[in-house]
């Protein structure tokens, strides 16, 4: 997985290839979401929708994380 982060990713993928990222889903979607079944089926946009977060403050945060991995 390569490039920035977008609302179409699978969670859990994203935590795999960022483990960073789990704080910023953890802060958004609760403190379970890593450990979830549906992190391995959701994608962002799904889980942000479900939990009453803004995608794009969420989306924003992911990828500042993933861009310090590049850095």
């Amino acid at each position: 997985m390569a490039g920035p982060i977008t609302k179409e990713m699978v969670i859990g993928e994203v935590i795999e290839e960022w483990p960073g990222t789990a704080a910023v889903f953890k802060k958004y979607f609760g403190k379970g979401c890593s450990d979830c079944p549906g992190s391995r089926v959701e994608d962002i946009d799904f889980g942000s929708t479900m939990h009453n977060a803004d995608l794009e403050t969420v989306l924003k945060e992911l990828n500042e994380i993933a861009s310090k991995k590049r850095g």
